[in-house]
């Protein structure tokens, strides 16, 4: 049945992505030509359009653009359709330069550009189709087995279980047989259906299209070697899952030695010329969104003056990188005397960890509720991003209470710039656990690129619109 899911997925890939190309054509020519025929040339566009069209789908599949380990979940898939349409253009320039092939640079540019947008466009709207429903268990996702000790087994289910959406649905385990008992068992609510005697026939049994290998003192690279050779012809693939977890694919090198695969990780970068490019990035973007939003921030405080009494804006000292205290802006959404009424409240905190956080909160204005909403009350830390104290991106700013309280590996946050947005933000925020906001927070640290800031800027758009955790 998975199966059957993961080819009608691709059929629907297929039909959105050929739509697409005869589109961008059509707005090609017509850019380019009008309504016109073109003059002067003997080139029949009726024909190029079509073949065109077959190029392009056929460097799509090529470059493994409908393979099912690339769609539906990760960046790879977006990476290699911009890479198949670059490749094509690039292709077809040169061949029309060495053949003398005539056809119009601004068809073809302009046909390349609106297809390119095109297709991570349809892809994009696509998977959040897919993703909606894999959150409700109706979508296509591939059926796992995991294999290993039973803490490594429970490690890996939880960690797949906390992103549904990636489309892993673990539905057995396999443990050692010094593990096993004569009665059925169950790992939570994952069945045991077998030892790493018979995986490829536990496999089979439960219908799994996966095997996910993980820590297990048991299963020695002879016997993982023989497993994979087991599961050869059977159409079960076979996955490894290594210890080392949260460290992003960039710095990741996989260099075979003697035989062995031996996995290089790159020491994370908190200085040099990425950190000079992102400081002015920062800069850049958020004087130029101050100046554009100068309008809806002089309403919003005219609002708050009306609402309430108090100052509009509210300075709170938070801890920056490196743990140098400043105070952040933000507009004032509750009551004057909100930290004397903290205390009478701390009992109702519905928040695990070192933050407090209530959903009815009795501090919160009636306009202060609105602007937590929308997260328009964090408006005024552009400011703070433009005096180079935060950014846009980046581990939410600690209050140095919490900051004291922090053991070894938590203040690493601190080795970055706090943001005003960040993993936090577009993975639910106050619905978030402590641990896991604090585990969203160091992947950040560890593995920041300029092109998750811009992955994590757009997902920050909707989950403002969507207004999941915000209270």
């Amino acid at each position: 049945m998975a199966r059957a899911d993961e080819r009608s997925y691709v059929r629907v890939l297929v039909v959105l992505d050929t739509t697409i190309l005869i589109i961008a054509l059509l707005i090609g020519y017509v850019a380019r030509f009008g309504d016109d025929e073109p003059t002067g040339s003997e080139i029949p566009y009726v024909l190029v359009a079509p073949g065109l069209v077959l190029a392009w789908l056929i460097s799509l599949k090529a470059l493994g653009c409908y393979d099912d380990r690339v769609i539906g979940y990760g960046a790879d898939e977006y990476r290699r359709v911009s890479s198949a349409s670059l490749r094509l253009a690039g292709a077809i320039a040169i061949f029309g330069y060495i053949a003398g092939v005539g056809v119009s640079r601004g068809f073809l540019g302009i046909s390349f550009a609106v297809g390119t947008v095109g297709l991570e466009v349809a892809r994009f709207a696509a998977r959040k189709r897919l993703h909606r429903a894999r959150s409700i268990g109706a979508g296509w996702s591939r059926k796992m087995l995991v294999v290993g000790d039973t803490a490594h087994v429970l490690e890996l289910v939880h960690t797949l279980r906390r992103e549904p959406y990636a489309g892993y649905q673990v539905v057995g385990a396999c443990i050692p047989d010094a593990l096993l008992a004569p009665v059925a068992q169950r790992l939570g609510d994952v069945p045991v259906v077998g030892s790493f005697r018979g995986i490829p026939e536990a496999a089979t049994a439960i219908g799994a299209d996966t095997v996910a290998v993980t820590a297990s003192g048991e299963l020695t690279a002879a016997r993982l070697r023989r497993l994979g050779w087991q599961l050869e012809g059977t159409g079960v693939d076979l996955v490894v899952a290594p210890a080392l977890t949260d460290v992003a694919g960039p710095r990741i090198h996989t260099r075979p030695v003697a035989g062995l695969p031996l996995i290089h990780v790159e020491a994370p970068e908190f200085r040099g010329a990425r950190k000079l490019v992102k400081g002015l990035v920062d800069r850049s973007v958020s004087s130029l969104a101050l100046a554009v939003l100068l309008p809806l921030i002089a309403f919003i405080a005219l609002a708050i003056k009306l609402d309430s009494r108090g100052p509009v804006l509210f300075r709170q000292v938070r801890v920056g990188r490196g743990g140098q205290e400043f105070g952040v802006f933000k507009f004032r959404t509750m009551v004057v005397n909100a930290d004397a009424l903290l205390a009478e409240l701390a009992a109702r905190n519905e928040t695990d960890g070192l933050m407090f956080k209530m959903r009815q909160d009795p501090r919160v204005t009636r306009v202060g509720r609105l602007l937590r909403k929308w997260s328009l009350d964090e408006l005024p830390q552009l400011v703070n991003v433009l005096l180079g104290q935060m950014s846009l991106v980046g581990p939410r700013p600690p209050l140095p209470s919490e900051v004291a309280r922090y053991d070894g590996d938590v203040a690493r946050r601190l080795l970055v710039k706090p943001g005003m947005t960040g993993l936090w933000q577009v993975s639910g925020r106050s619905d978030l656990s402590w641990e896991d906001g604090i585990r969203l927070d160091l992947y950040y640290v560890e593995n920041w690129s300029l092109a998750a800031d811009l992955t994590i800027l757009w997902k920050t758009f909707g989950a403002v619109l969507n207004g999941r955790g915000a209270y």
